[in-house]
């Protein structure tokens, strides 16, 4: 089977992923003045309690499920064999997780009636197939097949919501355009697989188990935040704070950590074919390529953000600004595990590593939110996730130190420290000298990204030289052609 190109794959992830975050964020100004505080409190308090049952319902498949077809691209028997294996497996464990949530908290309470709602959301990860398509490397289908669903989200939210009595109807468009979005991959999905024969699902168990134990200790440090909060502090308003901020974070984490998701698969393929100078290459590549885009984020985060908040968000939502401040550091942090972690530990099946790193991460995580939630509330929650990524990100790189020169790996990050310290501290300049809010920040992006670039031109940086080489090279080559 032809391989598809790296590129196009990570702009089509990056898409999506974009997707399932960014028309949320689209919506966001507009739901924060309608709901409240406490209206998106209570749907991220929720939705993280249904998180912890949907993570029970899909052991560690979409992981699993993801490499083993990403193995056998080329053979469609023993993918095929292995997709009805491992969805028959998804659709009962699914359902008995979704039994155990409407018992203890669908029934009787103050949020029932949300978690009935949330039901769907159960229902349609159980229908969810994109980590198929993920191992086949045809990410394409995934963005086309799910753009027009969330389009007509946006626009039902514009519609319906119109105050905080409509946060049901909120909760109904949310779970509809993940439940119809799920459902759309099915069509494109009988080529590329045969009908189900000769079955066999107990070997799959340990493998997927093995997996799943990692995802519930990366749940722990990023849904558990929100469900301490909300637990120990019972004030929706202070969840709805880090909701807010954590959203816009994620939201610039996605263009990085796309590229580990459409790495996982061909790194595995590599690893399969026993092409470790391959790995190496690609390796190489993507950190260099992570760290020119997380350093200037970040430091752009903490510029932009005073202004940002009130603008952005409105009134009553000044505590979201510092939260945003300090989860600004987990985009180094989780950048760096999405490549040591998911795309290289996972892809060479060395999970036990993996696993320990992300165990570790979410015991000093929950640790943290025990103490610092109850001294300082929502900035305490991001203190705590802060050090339990910087935990994991440090645990992995531990492991992988014969594999690759960490010396060379951090010695590539030194243009991109500079660029972004000194891009930092003229955006700070402008927002000093200059008045109006909107104005403020959109000097401070494009005069930040002109000196950004521009200081890393000066310094040569290699990265980024050669990225412009290949695509001037490129349009070059097809325009004679």
């Amino acid at each position: 089977m032809k391989k598809k190109s790296i590129k196009k794959n990570y702009i089509y992830n990056m898409l999506y992923q974009l997707l399932v975050i960014l028309l949320p964020i689209i919506t966001t100004p507009y739901l924060a003045r309608r709901l409240g505080a406490n209206g998106n409190g209570t749907f991220g308090y929720t939705v993280s309690i249904v998180t912890y049952f949907i993570l029970f319902g899909s052991l560690g498949i979409s992981v699993y499920g993801q490499r083993e077809i990403a193995y056998n691209q080329n053979d469609k028997e023993k993918r095929s064999k292995i997709f009805w294996e491992l969805f028959i497996i998804r659709i009962i464990t699914m359902i008995i997780s979704s039994i155990v949530f409407f018992i203890f908290f669908g029934i009787n309470g103050n949020y029932a009636i949300y978690y009935r709602i949330l039901l769907l959301e159960m229902l349609a990860n159980a229908l969810d197939i994109s980590w198929f398509y993920q191992g086949m490397e045809d990410f394409k289908k995934i963005v086309i097949r799910n753009f027009i669903i969330k389009i007509i989200s946006v626009i039902c939210i514009f519609t319906f919501i119109k105050g905080p009595s409509d946060l049901q109807t909120y909760m109904y468009i949310y779970v509809c355009s993940t439940l119809f979005g799920c459902l759309t991959l099915w069509f494109g999905i009988w080529k590329h697989i045969e009908k189900p024969k000769n079955l066999k699902f107990l070997h799959h168990i340990p493998l997927t188990i093995s997996l799943f134990i990692p995802q519930i200790a990366i749940q722990v440090y990023t849904v558990l935040d929100k469900t301490m909060i909300g637990g120990i502090l019972n004030d929706m308003n202070e969840v709805g704070y880090y909701e807010q901020a954590q959203k816009i974070v994620k939201i610039l984490l996605t263009v990085i950590t796309a590229v580990g998701t459409v790495m996982m698969p061909r790194i595995a393929s590599c690893y399969a074919e026993g092409n470790k100078e391959q790995i190496k290459a690609y390796m190489k590549k993507t950190f260099s390529f992570v760290f020119i885009l997380a350093f200037p984020l970040m430091f752009g985060i903490i510029a932009v953000s005073n202004k940002f908040v009130p603008l952005f968000f409105g009134q009553g939502y000044d505590k979201v600004a510092p939260i945003m401040c300090i989860l600004s550091l987990i985009i180094i942090f989780i950048s760096l595990s999405s490549v040591t972690g998911t795309q290289f530990l996972l892809s060479t099946k060395r999970q036990k590593e993996f696993t320990i790193s992300v165990i570790i991460g979410a015991i000093i995580n929950f640790i943290l939110n025990f103490i610092l939630i109850n001294c300082y509330k929502s900035y305490g929650a991001a203190f705590a996730t802060v050090i339990a990524e910087l935990t994991v990100a440090a645990i992995q790189l531990y492991f992988i130190r014969k594999d690759f020169s960490l010396k060379e790996v951090f010695k590539s990050s030194i243009n991109y420290i500079i660029s972004s310290i000194i891009m930092l501290l003229v955006c700070i300049f402008i927002s000093k000298v200059m008045i109006g809010r909107m104005t403020v920040i959109m000097t401070q992006v494009i005069v930040g990204a002109i000196i950004y670039f521009g200081i890393l031109f000066v310094l040569r940086d290699k990265f980024l030289l050669d990225t412009l080489n290949d695509a001037i090279f490129k349009r070059f080559k097809k325009k004679n052609n």
